[in-house]
């Protein structure tokens, strides 16, 4: 090829390039180490000392020429490589906006939040701790030593013989009172427990506690029954109305179950309350005195009170639930039921 063809063919083959890669293959075909320009500067040492400079020249000449092809090409070829890629990015401002779904606070959560609320105005503290509980605290420190006939009452999923999912958030109760060594507490816990139960409509292995626990001076049952008064005031509404009825629990005494006045039919009879007039809601009673000696308090000193709602079972009458499974279902048709509810 002839040095004054070069840039002819060089140019041409450069218009020709349709994308960088080609483009590239051009550049180092003519300017590349093994390329045509460096083959011409190699022919220099069978020059004459006069041919030299003057051939010299016309090659850089030809070099530099091709040299600023190639990048003026290489710019027009960025700006469309950039220009088709934000044609296939381009948004429609004019097109409708895609809808998002607005989540919803879980019913359950909702009922928590909303006994959470109530309690932290009262001047409680929320406390929490493991699932994954020691024997210690969940039976032992609570009143339930080895061998108990009323460790009968909550089949326990045992890891090994120390270690099991807890049944109840009271450990959390015991954890705290080992915390706070004598000193008053007024604390909710709550959380999730687990039980070997067989599932149906009203029952699950696994459910949502709230407990509650208050220890000082001159705590009485009066003031026991007047917390969960305002409990059931604040979750099934202003008229409502308490009863205490005596019980047994190891870790309380006296123990009571509290029953709230029907909300259906406001003590008249239905269906809900079986024509009681009464629905049963909770479990409660004064801390047993054992329990206060166990996790390092006085009982001539100290005195006080624990409940333990549930959440499930408080849900299910507030809203009229008949199965405790549709918490579990992850159905949106049932959660979008309580969008905004409260």
């Amino acid at each position: 090829m002839e040095l004054e063809n070069v840039e002819k063919l060089a140019s041409e083959e450069i218009d020709s390039c349709e994308d960088l890669d080609s483009l590239n293959e051009t550049r180092v075909k003519y300017l590349g180490k093994k390329g045509l320009i460096q083959g011409f500067m190699s022919k220099m040492k069978d020059l004459s000392n006069e041919e030299r400079p003057k051939f010299g020249a016309l090659v850089n000449k030809i070099k530099q020429a091709i040299d600023e092809k190639i990048r003026d090409a290489q710019e027009k070829l960025e700006q469309k490589r950039i220009n088709k890629k934000l044609e296939s990015e381009a948004i429609d401002v004019t097109l409708p906006g895609y809808k998002f779904n607005i989540g919803v606070i879980h019913p359950l959560m909702q009922t928590i939040e909303e006994i959470e609320d109530l309690f932290i105005g009262m001047g409680y503290e929320i406390a929490e701790g493991p699932e994954v509980e020691e024997d210690l605290y969940n039976f032992e420190l609570l009143n339930l030593p080895k061998d108990h006939p009323a460790r009968d009452m909550q089949d326990t999923f045992y890891i090994n013989p120390n270690v099991l999912l807890r049944t109840h958030t009271s450990p959390v109760q015991a954890r705290t009172m080992l915390a706070k060594k004598g000193k008053p507490i007024k604390v909710i816990c709550p959380g999730k427990v687990y039980r070997r139960d067989d599932d149906d409509a009203t029952h699950s292995h696994q459910f949502m506690q709230v407990e509650g626990l208050v220890l000082g001076k001159d705590i009485s049952l009066s003031d026991l029954k007047g917390t969960l008064l305002e409990v059931a005031k604040k979750v099934f509404g202003n008229e409502r109305d308490i009863r205490l009825r005596p019980s047994f629990f190891p870790f309380t005494e006296p123990s009571v179950e509290v029953d709230v006045s029907c909300f259906k039919c406001n003590g008249k009879g239905c269906p809900i309350c079986k024509n009681s007039g009464w629905i049963e809601v909770l479990g409660a009673g004064m801390v047993n005195n054992n329990v206060l000696k166990m996790n390092g308090y006085n009982p001539d000193e100290i005195q006080g009170f624990a409940f333990g709602i549930g959440v499930e079972r408080f849900t299910m009458l507030k809203y009229g639930i008949e199965d405790i499974r549709n918490f579990y279902m992850n159905d949106t048709k049932f959660l979008n039921q309580f969008k905004g509810v409260k």
